[in-house]
């Protein structure tokens, strides 16, 4: 019996946009989600992800095996935090267009935090003002069909974020992801790590949209050289898992078989 997926979505997307690609992992995976991190007031959004690394870990330590855990964007970040904190949890890691920050990404972040202009390195700036509330789905899909960020998108992707993304209101629909929630997330984007990329026990594997603008090829470098780990790219940008949802999930299942294969021939200590 095949063991689970656990997926960690991207900052804003709710893991049921993410429908076409689960759907293409299944049967041969079963795809463990939270639908959305950062809202559980147990674990609210704190620098440097530590709340948000610890509601992942509260969640896939409630399963009755080890994941695969497999993350876009933010996502990505947060199953490589936990894998470095709780190894026995994970079989590997596959991080979709996340970045492993080098020192010089981490000194960069932190100065940006305390002389006040993160919003200008991350999206935070974007996302400030942005609209949050649409008459009905029709006007809500036009809306976003015509955004630089969607424009790429698999017309069943971008009808699951339409139709999940959303939730009725007294005045129609708003958003479901909080926006404060959403930029909170990326003012407080880690300038630290539990640890360092040498020192993870499970094998990892970076998969960049070959247009992104988010994984640089100064991040590229980093995991190529590192024992264990990988560097893959796909065509498409950073969106690239709800761009092309069917060859993400082909290329996670030649992952997956080829690292079991890898543990049969010579098990990980």
């Amino acid at each position: 019996m095949s063991r689970p997926i656990f997926f960690a979505h991207a900052n804003g997307f709710p893991s049921a946009t993410y429908g076409k690609l689960f759907a293409a992992l299944e049967p041969d995976y079963q795809v463990q989600h939270l639908e959305q991190h950062g809202h559980d007031p147990r674990f609210p959004v704190n620098d440097n992800w530590s709340n948000l690394v610890d509601e992942l870990i509260h969640h896939v330590q409630g399963l009755d095996q080890p994941v695969w855990g497999v993350g876009h964007s933010l996502g990505g970040v947060l199953h490589f935090h936990a894998a470095l904190q709780r190894p026995e949890l994970y079989r590997g890691v596959v991080m979709l267009d996340s970045p492993v920050l080098t020192l010089a990404d981490r000194l960069v972040i932190r100065t940006a935090k305390r002389l006040g202009f993160i919003d200008r390195i991350t999206p935070a700036g974007r996302t400030l003002g942005r609209r949050e509330r649409f008459a009905d789905q029709a006007e809500a899909r036009a809306y976003f069909a015509g955004k630089t960020l969607f424009r790429g998108f698999d017309p069943d992707c971008l009808d699951a974020y339409v139709q999940h993304g959303l939730t009725p209101d007294a005045a129609g629909l708003r958003l479901r992801f909080d926006p404060q929630t959403e930029i909170n997330i990326f003012r407080s984007v880690p300038h630290q790590s539990p640890g360092r990329l040498k020192q993870l026990k499970v094998p990892l594997a970076m998969v960049r949209g070959s247009k992104s603008r988010v994984v640089l090829p100064h991040h590229a470098s980093l995991v190529k050289r590192a024992p264990g780990c990988e560097y893959i790219s796909l065509p498409g940008g950073h969106m690239f898992p709800l761009e092309r949802p069917q060859d993400t999930a082909h290329l996670l299942k030649s992952l997956f078989q080829r690292w079991s294969t890898s543990e049969l021939i010579e098990p990980k200590a």
